[in-house]
């Protein structure tokens, strides 16, 4: 509630007739009168000085669920593919608490860029879950004859390439693109989005991957750490203590 001139008036009088600083009382709020008789109003720190940080959606879900000391409506922000936020409500002095913060632990996974093949074979067992698509890369990259691109049959999706079929026979075959691969790009505790890549090799057993989906994973990322979070959280949800949102 906002106080009136006659309010502010007659406290303005009172600090300069003291003529020194003074904290009042008014209207459930505290403000400070300086010898001038200028006012402001006192904000207390009462908030978080930094956010908890956490690094997986299990250690976040413990947390909204031990907060006892927040009464009011709490809100958990899924802000990216790898990061989820919990705020508070506004308060009276137009603030949000952020209380805590989880970031994901992602490997650093090349895109882009041309490795060599056994650097991309160990990324793709490693950093990969497994479908049919990753497993056809791994069994082509596996048996790689060394300096086989055929540049010759590029027609600029797939590529054909030399491979060992037995232990004297080579036989030609051709690399499919694109394929559809499930990287380790969010968190664990959720399905990782699968998505298209262009699959390419140049001679000196090198290959990439470049991602051909437009970035459309990250919002199919989004949607599965909400729905994970609202059913663990469920109770909470039920009854509006917590709102999740994307």
């Amino acid at each position: 509630m906002d106080m009136t001139n006659e309010a502010i008036k007659a406290i303005q009088e009172m600090a300069i007739e003291a003529a020194r600083e003074k904290i009042i009382q008014a209207n459930n709020q505290s403000y400070a009168i300086n010898g001038k008789g200028d006012v402001q109003l006192i904000i207390p720190h009462d908030k978080a000085q930094e956010p908890v940080e956490l690094t997986s959606l299990t250690g976040l879900v413990d947390f909204v669920k031990s907060i006892n000391e927040r009464k009011e409506q709490l809100y958990v922000h899924v802000s990216s593919f790898d990061q989820v936020e919990v705020y508070t409500h506004l308060d009276s002095y137009g603030r949000r608490e952020k209380l805590a913060v989880a970031h994901a632990l992602l490997p650093e996974i090349v895109f882009d860029r041309f490795i060599a093949s056994e650097a991309m074979n160990i990324m793709l067992q490693s950093q990969f879950e497994e479908t049919n698509d990753q497993l056809l890369l791994l069994k082509v990259i596996g048996n790689l004859k060394e300096k086989t691109v055929h540049q010759a049959n590029d027609d600029g999706v797939s590529q054909a390439v030399s491979v060992k079929t037995g232990i004297a026979s080579i036989d030609s075959v051709k690399v499919p693109n694109p394929v559809k691969l499930s990287p380790y790009r969010t968190f664990n505790e959720v399905a990782q989005p699968e998505s298209k890549f262009i699959f390419r090799m140049q001679n000196g057993m090198q290959c990439a991957i470049f991602e051909a989906d437009g970035g459309a994973w990250k919002l199919e990322a989004m949607q599965s750490i909400k729905e994970y979070l609202t059913r663990h959280l469920g109770f909470e949800t039920d009854h509006k203590r917590i709102m999740v949102i994307a």
